[in-house]
């Protein structure tokens, strides 16, 4: 990238910035020793920049289609500093994306050097860093100094000069700087890509006097011509379906490109798209050889695994993990045809569904920050009540799977922030009522009622106050923590004083003006189940009168399919969730699914399976919340889940759901638990923590291990790390 050039003023106070802020420094200074470097910057700032390349990726038919919220931006000026004690001295390679300033030990080092010898002995380092066009970092190479996460950063320079010229600094926030994977000089975050494989087409049919390339399933990537010739226009029509790619007219994406007779033989596109079929269709004077792909993937591997005696069980975890990978990309995304966008809703499921395949901790990160942005805040995340809640959520459930407390200690702040602005838009009720440019979505579904004050939304807000007064606990603010306790318990007593029928024991779904609706719908009786808001009685007469009510609003996303489904194997209702999932996603593969769908309706019939938005090929083939049996499979079937943050403690309490058997594995942070269940047989073997096995057996078990009996026909055995435990026993 090319550096902006710019210079600072001389003055002698200024070159003491370093000096004012040592105290606070993380520095190298305890451990120095040879060490690797890496690329840093301002904490979230990458994240932001990268989001919004990726964002405004997206056209319809060759119209940019930009996000419809607030865009925010990397800092263009920051301050890195680390502080340091050298046994001998120190040669250190410079490389920036950006124009800077070095200080050492508050004296300015003129130009903009490429390397720096720095004497033995103790030194505070200070690079201040422009760059408006992408976001100011740096990579520091030595054998002792090195950029890494023991660096710091601002954004600020709280300093003035006194009359007598010296500089008086205080206030300034210093952070723990930001940083990924780019562990080399040539690897900038700037040139951040996707990794590519060649892929080729499955079938070629001829269409008139063009052809239609099939590449088998639901793909992403970049068409490749080649052995181009010619002077003309070559068009592309991408199609998620047969129907849309054959579609010119109403197809959502294409693109027309221009070829002189100057090219390369062989042309890449350079812009992605989602497709699975493409239509070519050249001028007579355009010529080539064949049509090719570049799939463009974020390369994750596949920790968790599901396998059943059920065929078509095993074959819709393969489609979900298929859709899931398609949808992990620089972020968790929604969909890859469109929106191509990071929506918090779609991402909350993406975050649980990685728990039990990925695992991985960075893809969530970089999805939170860029989904909560930075100060000031004027709207909801995505302009959507409950996507501010669901993030909310999403950080406390980080937590408890992976253990880590670094980013709720480093972004609370931020957490702060946005909690502040939900809490001042509630009504007079203390309750959240949508004001004048909130969204409230809950669902895609015909004739949701969503004014007013809606169950659903306050029930979110109580489990987002919840996971705020942990967060507070973890990053030591005592005083947060006990007021959003506090305010967590008002919410759920006024939750129930309000909403709860106490005649049919249900959760009503919505009051309007102080004037309850008798509309009782299944969104907050479905989360009271999962949040275990309700007694098991109250459980019960949920899962009677509203979740196995087919006079109930019916459901048809897989996106809320996903809690109803969850709420429905969290009261043991596994066997029945199991029909469920084979009619449902089953139905999506009857009709040729290859990636799970945005929305499916097993009324619709013929081309109104790819209709919506009002449009005839809308709808969104390959989405993120259709690949929810991941986690239900791993939850509620395998049924392992963290009980402590980080896998310290968990439970494994498998149902066989009426299958034969089922084996997998579920990733933690300390390696993968596997199991295997039958009928007769438990096979496990654990990992580090302390597991509880807990079962139902007809008769008295036998095991290599103690197993204690919890009466009721149900027992328990204490799964040590690394030991395989194997239990006989007959399933109930």
């Amino acid at each position: 990238m090319k550096s902006l050039k710019y210079s600072f003023i001389k003055i002698a106070a200024i070159l003491i910035i370093s000096l004012c802020s040592c105290n606070i420094a993380i520095s190298q200074e305890e451990n120095i020793g040879e060490s690797s470097a890496t690329w840093i910057w301002y904490p979230g700032d990458f994240e932001i920049w990268l989001s919004n390349k990726m964002q405004v990726r997206r056209t319809e038919r060759e119209a940019v289609f930009p996000p419809l919220w607030r865009y925010y931006s990397p800092f263009p000026l920051v301050t890195f500093q680390t502080d340091v004690n050298l046994p001998e001295e120190d040669e250190v390679t410079i490389y920036s994306e950006g124009s800077f300033q070095l200080l050492i030990d508050g004296k300015q080092i003129y130009g903009q050097p490429k390397s720096v010898t720095i004497e033995a002995g103790k030194h505070t380092i200070s690079l201040k860093v422009y760059n408006q066009e992408f976001l100011p970092s740096i990579y520091i190479q030595g054998k002792y100094i090195n950029s890494d996460e023991s660096w710091i950063v601002t954004n600020e320079d709280k300093l003035w000069i006194d009359e007598k010229g010296n500089a008086q600094q205080s206030g300034t926030p210093w952070k723990p700087v930001g940083s990924w994977k780019f562990n080399s000089p040539v690897e900038k975050p700037s040139d951040f890509r996707l990794e590519t494989e060649p892929w080729n087409a499955k079938t070629i049919e001829p269409i008139g006097d063009g052809e239609l390339v099939d590449f088998g399933k639901e793909t992403f990537g970049y068409i490749k011509i080649h052995g181009i010739k010619g002077e003309g226009r070559l068009a592309l029509y991408y199609g998620e379906s047969r129907e849309e790619a054959l579609d010119p007219a109403k197809c959502e994406t294409l693109d027309y490109i221009k070829f002189n007779g100057s090219q390369a033989l062989e042309y890449t596109h350079d812009e992605s798209k989602a497709f699975r079929y493409v239509q070519v269709q050249a001028d007579p004077s355009i010529k080539y050889d064949s049509i090719s792909m570049l799939y463009e993937y974020l390369p994750l591997d596949y920790r968790g695994k599901f396998n059943s005696s059920d065929g078509l069980l095993n074959e819709i975890w393969d489609v979900s993990a298929y859709t899931m990978h398609l949808t992990s990309r620089e972020f968790f995304i929604d969909g890859i045809k469109r929106d191509r966008w990071i929506w918090s809703g779609d991402a909350y499921q993406s975050y649980l569904m990685n728990y039990y395949l990925f695992f991985d901790n960075n893809s969530v990160e970089r999805t939170l920050l860029a989904l909560r942005g930075k100060e000031p805040i004027t709207a909801h995340i995505n302009t959507i009540m409950d996507y501010s809640l669901y993030w909310f959520v999403g950080i406390y459930d980080y937590y408890l799977y992976t253990g880590d407390i670094s980013f709720i200690e480093q972004f609370y702040p931020r957490m702060k922030s946005l909690m502040e602005f939900v809490l001042g838009r509630r009504n007079k009720s203390g309750f959240l009522e949508p004001l004048e440019g909130d969204w409230v979505f809950i669902d895609w579904a015909d004739g949701l009622p969503k004014t007013g004050e809606v169950s659903f939304e306050q029930m979110l807000l109580a489990r987002s106050l919840q996971a705020m007064s942990k967060s507070a606990e973890i990053a030591g603010d005592k005083n947060d923590q006990k007021r959003y306790e506090n305010l967590a318990k008002q919410m759920q007593e006024k939750l129930f004083d309000v909403f709860w029928d106490e005649e049919n024991q249900v959760m009503k779904h919505q009051r309007i003006n102080g004037e309850m609706q008798e509309t009782v719908t299944r969104y907050a009786n479905m989360f009271g189940i999962f949040f275990n808001y309700f007694n098991e009685d109250q459980k019960q007469s949920v899962k009677e009168k509203v979740l196995l009510n087919d006079d109930i609003l019916e459901i048809t996303t897989p996106y809320m399919r996903f809690y109803e489904l969850e709420a429905l194997c969290a009261i043991g209702e596994q066997e029945y969730v199991l029909e469920e999932i084979r009619d449902y996603w089953g139905g999506m593969l009857e009709l040729g699914a290859t990636s799970f769908w945005e929305k499916y309706d097993p009324s619709d019939e013929g081309d109104e399976h790819l209709s919506m938005y009002g449009r005839p090929y809308g709808k969104s083939l390959c989405h993120a919340w259709g690949a929810s049996p991941i986690y239900l499979f791993g939850k509620y079937y395998l049924g392992i889940k963290p009980t402590a943050a980080g896998y310290t403690q968990y439970e494994i309490r498998p149902n066989l759901g009426g299958l034969d058997w089922i084996e997998g594995k579920v990733p933690t942070p300390n390696g993968d638990i596997e199991i295997y269940v039958s009928k007769k047989e438990i096979r496990v073997t654990g990992v580090k923590g302390e597991g509880n096995l807990i079962f139902t057996s007809k008769s008295k078990p036998k095991g290599t291990a103690k197993i204690t009996n919890l009466g009721n026909d149900e027992y328990e055995v204490i799964i040590n790390p690394d030991k395989e435990y194997k239990i006989s026993y007959k399933a109930i």
